[in-house]
Order: structure tokens, then C-alpha cells, then sequence
């Protein structure tokens, strides 16, 4: 297959994985599988738990109803775009959609029911909407992680060419090449004045001018052309564009160069026929409030309570080690740029400290987030409290003294904040935290400049609700010990 324009022939990507196409397939039989199971469940249930009273005839009622209810419901669920082609693998949006027809048809269900008069069992109803919502979400989670691992993997691709200046197209390709599970496989880019044959800086074959109508329109074998500004394409070409390529079920997306916004900070709101994106401000004041810090002293206590027998336990492997002091209370800088002793297990010999430069030395790195693995300091009994984190179990009480967050950035000592540069010093606008998005991102394995980056994400985007999907990441990120030493 070619790209044909008026000024020849130009290699062409390869054609779409039709495997793509039955992604919403799959989601309807998942879906379909999941509301029969419930309702299995629910008839079941209702006969043998004794939720209710009266007995409960339900073997002829539910051979009704089922049908009825299970169309109803996936009729919901396509109505209100559960099965989109493009809300499956990233995002809540999949997720909300499933939500909303789950709870929709719920209370079509029983307003019919009660307005007909017709005798439903409310333990049959009630069992059939959890039993079933909740398989519905786990459905599509199964699905979702599925369909992360194979792109991760190089299968179910959408190809894609980037439109638009050098250098956006630089900044949008860098978060599509980190992203793999996004699924997204760049095949070419179409820049001001490009030449076939050509490549970006960031190495992506150049396939023609953005600017050039043909250029663009012209392209086959692509899923999406991703536009990210920087030509001089005017409103009325791209109008056109849409037009000549809606046809070849080429999808358009609207790229600007702007990365690590969080969804809820975007808004996009069509004024005039004009899309205007709205960003929120930054969202570091709110991870200082009142909220955040009751949550924290209450989980961190439990966690004290339930964690004591592990802790006796690592402080008794330590002291008959070496005899040694127990803990290595370390001075890191907080939130504002205040100092507070943080408190770890010791997990390296007593002069471990005085090493530092010298180790330094001999790799050849600044002191900036430095980690090293097979590090010569580390005793025998703190190579398992690193690899599985008891060794921080004592910062628990940090979090009870104020001085951490359970979630946060973690805490650096004065030396390496010296270094930091006013983007990183943005991470001191919050309270450090125990664990954070570096931690269930790849932990040690990540490179100074993507721990970096989820630390400054994490500041300018926090939610509540980020903080619990972080922390309920960490007992995997711990327990897999991936990137720890």
C-alpha cells in the first residue's frame, strides 16, 4: 500500500488491526455473561440466604424476567455508550458509562414494576443490581488489563501520524512512546515544509507537509491523525480535512502540546462552535487540608496496631546483627522546606553516611535522587527490609507527628533538595509521603527525570481519590519488590 499525493509515491504504514473491531464485541458478551451470572446468583440467593420472611417462589418469575432484564440492561448500556469503540482501555469514562446504565436501569426496573403492579421479589431485585454491577465493573477491568497487557506487548495497535510544528510533535510523541499501554503506534509525522525520507528529532519518518491539503488527506492504512498545532493550517482547511477524511473512518484528535494535566483539571467547553479548554489550577492546597490529614492519622494508626509484631520482629534481626542502633533517624526536608527527623530501620552499617562521597565518585553522579544497586553499605538483615519496605515502617510515626503524608513525594535530604531546579522545588508544597506514584510506577528502576516527573503530576494534580488507588498499588509494588534495593 502507498501514500499517493501529486508529488509521488511515499511508503505506506502497514493496514489497521482488524482485531480492534471487536473490542465492543467482546465488552457485549462480557457484559452478557456477567447479567446472567447475576441473576443466577440472585435466584440462588434470595431461595437459600433468608433475607426476607416471606418464601420466595422465584424459579418461574425469573424465567420471565431475565430475559427482559438483561436485554433492558445492555440496551442501557449501548444507549449510553458503554460500547464506543473509544472508551475502552484508558480513563473512567467506560467505567461511569456502566455505572450510570447499571443504576438507570435499576430504577426503570422498579418504577415499572411498582406502576404495573407486577410482584417482583425485592431480595431477587436487590441481589440481581449488586451481583450484577459489580461483575459488570470487574468485567471490564479484566478487560481492560487484558487489553493494556497485549498493547504492551505490540499487538491491538492503532497506527497513528502526528501533525503539526517539530517541536510539539516532539512533546506528544515522548507521552505516547512512555504510555505504551495506551496503545498508540507512531508511524509517521506530517511537519511544516517536511521532506519524504526525513526524520523529527525525536526519529519519526517524516511523510509530508502539514501544511499541504493532499499531504494530509491522502493517508492510508492509519487509525487517527493526532493534529498538535504549530502549522499554519487555517480552521477552514482542517473543516476540510474532516470532511475528505471522514470516508476512510480516519479518526481526528485534537493534540495540544500540553502534558501531565490530570482529567479532572481539564474542561472542554464548545463556545461558538469554538472547543476551549479549561485547566483548573493546581491542586497542591488541597492535599494540605483537614481532609487529607484525618485520613492520615486514622489509617496510620491501624496501620501502627497491625504492623507491631512485624516491627518487633525487624528491630530484634537488627540488633542481633551487629549490635548497632536499631533506628537511623536521617534529617529530610518537608513541606515549605522544613527540616524533621525521619525515622527508618537501619539497613546499612553504622558509617554508611560517610561513604557517600566516595561512591559518588566512582560512579560518576551528583547527589541528585542517588540510588545505587548492590550498594557495598547494606546489611544482611536490610536487604529484605528493602526489598519488601519494612525498613520504612517506622515512618508511620512521622505521619502521626505531621511531619509525612501516607502519599507524597518522597522526602529528600538537604543536600539533593540544593539541587532542585524551581520545577522540583514545587515538590515541597506538599507533605512527603510513605509511598507515591514513583513507588507504584517502577520504584528505584525509573530514571531521575520520570521520578521527577510523577512527583510534580502527583503535586498539581491530587485528588482523594488518586491517594487510595496509590495506596492500594503499593502492596503489589511491595510485595512484587520490583526496582527495590
Amino acid at each position: 500500500m502507498t501514500i499517493l499525493t501529486d508529488r509521488g509515491t511515499r511508503p505506506a504504514v502497514a493496514k489497521p488491526s482488524r482485531a480492534l473491531q471487536y473490542l465492543p464485541v467482546t465488552a457485549f458478551l462480557i457484559d452478557l455473561s456477567a447479567i446472567l451470572i447475576a441473576c443466577i446468583a440472585a435466584v440462588l440467593g434470595r431461595g437459600h440466604l433468608g433475607f426476607f420472611d416471606e418464601p420466595a417462589h422465584l424459579a418461574a418469575t425469573a424465567g420471565d424476567l431475565a430475559p427482559l432484564l438483561a436485554a433492558g440492561w445492555l440496551g442501557m448500556i449501548a444507549a449510553l455508550g458503554g460500547y464506543r469503540a473509544d472508551v475502552f482501555g484508558a480513563g473512567v469514562d467506560e467505567l461511569k458509562r456502566v455505572f450510570t446504565a447499571s443504576t438507570t436501569t435499576g430504577a426503570l426496573v422498579g418504577v415499572g414494576c411498582y406502576l404495573l403492579k407486577y410482584s417482583l421479589s425485592r431480595g431477587f431485585f436487590v441481589l440481581v443490581l449488586v451481583i450484577g454491577l459489580a461483575l459488570l465493573l470487574v468485567g471490564r477491568l479484566v478487560l481492560r488489563r487484558a487489553l493494556h497487557s497485549a498493547r504492551l506487548r505490540g499487538s491491538l495497535l492503532q497506527r497513528v501520524v502526528l501533525s503539526g510544528g517539530a517541536a510539539q510533535i516532539d512533546d506528544v510523541a515522548a507521552v505516547l512512546r512512555r504510555e505504551k499501554w495506551l496503545g498508540y503506534q507512531l508511524v509517521g509525522a506530517l511537519v511544516p515544509d517536511g521532506v519524504p525520507g526525513t526524520e523529527t528529532s525525536s526519529g519519526i519518518p517524516v511523510l509530508g507537509n502539514a501544511d499541504d491539503l493532499d499531504d494530509v488527506t491522502r493517508l492510508e492504512g492509519i487509525d487517527a491523525i493526532f493534529f498538535t498545532g504549530g502549522s499554519s493550517r487555517s480552521a477552514a482547511d482542517l473543516r476540510r480535512v474532516v470532511w475528505q477524511l471522514e470516508e476512510k473512518s480516519i479518526q481526528l484528535v485534537m493534540a495540544p502540546a500540553m502534558t501531565d494535566f490530570s482529567a479532572e483539571r481539564v474542561r472542554t467547553r464548545p463556545v461558538g462552535g469554538l472547543p476551549l479548554i479549561h485547566l483548573e489550577p493546581p491542586r497542591w492546597a488541597f492535599a494540605s487540608r483537614w481532609a487529607k490529614r484525618s485520613f492520615d492519622v486514622a489509617v496510620t494508626s491501624l496501620l501502627i496496631a497491625a504492623c507491631a509484631p512485624l516491627i518487633a520482629y525487624a528491630a530484634l534481626c537488627i540488633k542481633l546483627h551487629d549490635g548497632g542502633p536499631i533506628f537511623f533517624r536521617q534529617t529530610r526536608v518537608g513541606r515549605h522546606g522544613e527540616e524533621f527527623g525521619c525515622f527508618k530501620f537501619r539497613t546499612m552499617v553504622v558509617d554508611a553516611e560517610s561513604m557517600v562521597a566516595q561512591l559518588q565518585a566512582e560512579l560518576g553522579v551528583d547527589a541528585l535522587l542517588f540510588k545505587m544497586k548492590d550498594d557495598p553499605r547494606i546489611t544482611k538483615p536490610g536487604r529484605w527490609l528493602r526489598r519488601f519496605s519494612v525498613d520504612e515502617l517506622p515512618q508511620l510515626f512521622n505521619v502521626v507527628l505531621g511531619d509525612m503524608s501516607l502519599v507524597g513525594p518522597r522526602p529528600q535530604v538537604p543536600r539533593e533538595v540544593a539541587l532542585y531546579d524551581d520545577a522540583l522545588r514545587r515538590r515541597l508544597n506538599v507533605r512527603p509521603g510513605m509511598t507515591g506514584l514513583w513507588q507504584v510506577s517502577g520504584r528505584n528502576d525509573l530514571s531521575v527525570e520520570d521520578s521527577a516527573r510523577l512527583d510534580l503530576y502527583y503535586v498539581d494534580n491530587w485528588s482523594m481519590m488518586q491517594d487510595l488507588s496509590i495506596l492500594a498499588k503499593t502492596a503489589g509494588a511491595v510485595l512484587s519488590s520490583r526496582g527495590a534495593y
